[in-house]
């Protein structure tokens, strides 16, 4: 009877022991599910940004080549201006530098002996004289600047193809025999015009206290007169 009860005994601890071990065994395949689960989420979060990666990289390419369209877009914009600028200058509206003109001078004897000046636009340019008196001097000195009279002229004086505009020129206002000769004449639209004309004479005349009138359309609204 005791050794019945010794093996009933020795078993039903064996089995509590496979029952702690299987329990164990239990306890412990969550832990590695979680483990091995917690690996998935970590390749799953490379691969994310992984696919980060390639949307950045696609980004920036669009980025990069919409950059380039931009600027040659610019560039050509840019190159467009710059004909409009230096080419094309037929546009209405426009005021005449002097490197838009063509100049000459003449002498005139009657009804007062004067200098003509007269002014054309260059081919294929329109513009206008909005300031109506040029800007007239001999040499350097501002006594060769010659002084506006205010004869003369519609303003303002609109040139382009066979129009012309004129502009008189008495180069010497004083008695006696004082004065410079010279062979030129420095002509310009405005005083701050950063390209004047420099205009053969003639003749090489003395000047002495010069002045000028107005442009104008007509000749005979230029002859110069000491008011």
């Amino acid at each position: 009877m005791r050794t019945r009860l010794t093996t009933r005994s020795a078993r039903l601890v064996l089995a509590a022991a496979v029952v702690t071990a299987l329990a164990a065994t239990t306890a412990c395949g969550p832990e590695e599910a979680s483990e091995s689960g917690a690996a998935a989420p970590s390749a799953a979060s490379s691969s994310a940004e992984g696919g980060k990666g390639e949307t950045h990289s696609g980004d920036s390419a669009s980025a990069s080549e919409s950059a380039s369209t931009s600027g040659s877009r610019s560039s050509g914009a840019a190159g467009d201006k710059g004909e409009s600028s230096n080419g094309d200058k037929s546009g209405y509206g426009q005021s005449c530098g002097t490197n838009d003109l063509d100049f000459t001078v003449t002498w005139e004897a009657q009804p007062i002996s004067h200098y003509l000046v007269t002014a054309k636009a260059k081919s294929g340019i329109t513009c206008y004289l909005d300031v109506n008196t040029p800007s007239v001097s001999f040499g350097s000195g501002a006594d060769g600047v010659a002084s506006p009279v205010g004869q003369g002229g519609e303003d303002p004086v609109k040139l382009s193809g066979f129009s012309v505009a004129y502009a008189g020129i008495d180069v010497k206002t004083t008695e006696g025999e004082g004065g410079k000769q010279f062979e030129h004449v420095i002509i310009a639209t405005t005083e701050d015009d950063p390209n004047p004309a420099q205009v053969e004479l003639p003749d090489a005349p003395t000047v002495d206290k010069p002045i000028v009138t107005n442009w104008s359309t007509k000749r005979d609204e230029v002859i110069p007169r000491v008011i």
